[in-house]
C-alpha cells in the first residue's frame, strides 16, 4: 500500500455532506488509487435483512448468533452484490485482498460458506453494495470539507452498535461531534 492512499482508514462523513445517503455514514476505505476509490459504509444496518435472510437466499445455514447479525448498506453502487470484511483468519485465495493492517475483504461466495460453517473469520461484516468514486472525485470531496479522515479502529469497524460508529470516529479525533459545523468555508 501506498502511503498517499486512504484504503485502510474510515471516511466520516461531515455534517451537511449534502448527500442524504451519507448522512453521518463511517466508511471503510478498501481502495483508492489515482483512478478510482471504494469503500464500505459500516454504520447503517440493511432494514430487517440479517445474515441468515442472505445465507438462506443462498442456500446456506448458520447458528442464531451469527444468523442474527445485520447486513450493512455498503453504498449505492454494485448493490446486488455481497462484500465481507473479515479478520486475517480467514483466506479464499486470490479472491481475498488485504486492505489494511489486519483487515481484509472477499467478494465471493467462499466466504459466506465459511460464515455459515465453522471456519468463520473471528471477526466479519457483510454489507450489500459500496460505494465508489471516480479518478479524482473523492479528492474533490476532501477538498470540499464533505469527509474526515480518521485512523482504522477495529471496535468501530467491526462493533455492532451501529449507530454510535460515527460519534466513535470523530471522538477518535479528540473532539466531540458537536464541535463539528455543518458549513465550512475555504479561505
Amino acid at each position: 500500500m501506498s502511503t498517499d492512499t486512504l484504503a485502510g482508514k474510515l471516511l466520516v462523513a461531515m455534517p451537511g455532506i449534502g448527500d442524504p445517503r451519507f448522512d453521518r455514514s463511517v466508511i471503510y476505505m478498501c481502495a483508492h488509487d489515482h483512478d478510482h476509490a471504494m469503500g464500505l459504509i459500516i454504520n447503517k444496518p440493511k432494514d430487517e435483512v440479517t445474515v441468515q435472510d442472505v445465507l438462506e437466499h443462498l442456500g446456506l445455514e448458520t447458528g442464531d448468533e451469527i444468523g442474527a447479525r445485520a447486513v450493512l448498506d455498503g453504498g449505492p453502487v454494485r448493490t446486488d452484490r455481497g462484500f465481507v470484511l473479515h479478520s486475517e483468519d480467514f483466506a479464499a485465495g486470490e479472491a481475498t485482498q488485504s486492505v489494511g493492517p489486519g483487515i481484509r475483504m472477499t467478494a465471493t461466495r467462499e466466504v459466506l460458506v465459511a460464515v455459515a460453517g465453522d471456519e468463520a473469520p473471528a471477526r466479519f461484516a457483510l454489507a450489500l453494495g459500496c460505494a465508489g468514486w471516480g479518478a479524482g472525485q473523492l479528492e474533490d470531496e476532501l477538498r470540499q470539507n464533505s469527509w474526515l479522515v480518521v485512523e482504522p479502529d477495529e471496535a468501530i469497524i467491526f462493533g455492532e452498535a451501529h449507530e454510535d460508529k460515527w460519534a466513535q470516529a470523530i471522538r477518535a479525533l479528540g473532539f466531540e461531534p458537536s464541535q463539528l459545523m455543518g458549513d465550512v468555508g475555504n479561505a
